[in-house]
């Protein structure tokens, strides 16, 4: 629960944090968040937008993120795959964002107010991830402009082939709030990776990248800026264009039509 205040009085009302993610496992990269929530008794919900060509795999993965996710104490029938069946297929989510957009637009009307969204950064790492972020910009629009935090997974600024930056705030995206852990707080959350047998291949890389920044710099969050889903998440080749092929020009146009022209503002700057 939360307080909302008025002109004349201060009512009760529930308030939602909407984590709105790409797929099953992104909210494992900002666990801190929600076990924090879980303490403060929030009313968190979790919506996962990609769609899979393999139902079997979708299920396993949706078991395993409800898995981890009630057992930090999050109601799983809080915990929703509303990309199912919209065709906004793992990898090309930018290719069907009308119907991404729409699932989530339904799920968050049935929801209520809005207190906070959490999203996947802006950061040129995954295209389904910055599509997450573009479509949170415009959900928040809609719902009285509530806050959007956004927690980095991967991005690849000043690399080459497959090399990346795990859990790295770009600095494009703002200050960084920094989260204070304590030790037991850190083990828990490394351990919790276990919940995730089917993507072992994905983790072995990633965790080790990811727990050397947080060694490093700790863990943190940034406020994300509508205006931010008009820009080129950072200068030079991005990672989805190295790793995945998809080319920035694609993904920036399927943006610009799904916004439009008055909000489609960019600088269209391409890596050389």
């Amino acid at each position: 629960m939360r307080w909302r205040s008025t002109s004349s009085t201060s009512i009760r009302t529930e308030m939602a944090v909407v984590y709105i993610l790409a797929h099953f496992d992104d909210e494992y990269c900002g666990l801190p968040l929600v076990t924090a929530g879980v303490r403060a008794g929030e009313d968190q919900r979790f919506f996962y937008v990609a769609d899979y060509a393999s139902a079997e795999l979708a299920e396993r993965r949706y078991a395993e993120s409800r898995a981890l996710l009630a057992h930090l104490g999050v109601d799983p029938a809080h915990v929703l795959h509303v990309g199912q069946g919209t065709g906004a297929l793992d990898g090309g989510v930018h290719r069907a964002l009308p119907a991404a957009y729409e699932a989530l637009r339904q799920a968050i009307a049935e929801v209520g107010a809005v207190e906070k969204i959490v999203v996947t950064a802006y950061e040129g790492g995954h295209m389904d991830h910055d599509m997450c972020a573009l479509m949170a910009a415009k959900l928040a629009a809609a719902h009285g402009h509530p806050p959007i935090e956004t927690i980095s997974l991967y991005n690849g600024p000043r690399l080459g082939g497959p090399f990346f930056h795990g859990a790295s705030p770009l600095p494009e995206n703002g200050p960084v709030r920094r989260i204070r852990l304590s030790f037991g707080e850190w083990f828990a959350w490394m351990l919790a990776v276990r919940f995730f047998p089917s993507q072992t291949k994905t983790w072995l890389g990633l965790w080790p990248a990811m727990f050397f920044t947080y060694a490093k710099r700790g863990f943190g969050v940034q406020r994300l800026d509508p205006a931010r889903i008009g820009q080129r998440p950072h200068a030079g080749v991005l990672f989805y264009e190295r790793m995945f092929k998809v080319p920035y020009a694609e993904v920036r146009a399927a943006a610009d039509a799904f916004l439009g022209p008055r909000l489609a503002l960019h600088d269209h700057q391409e890596a050389e």
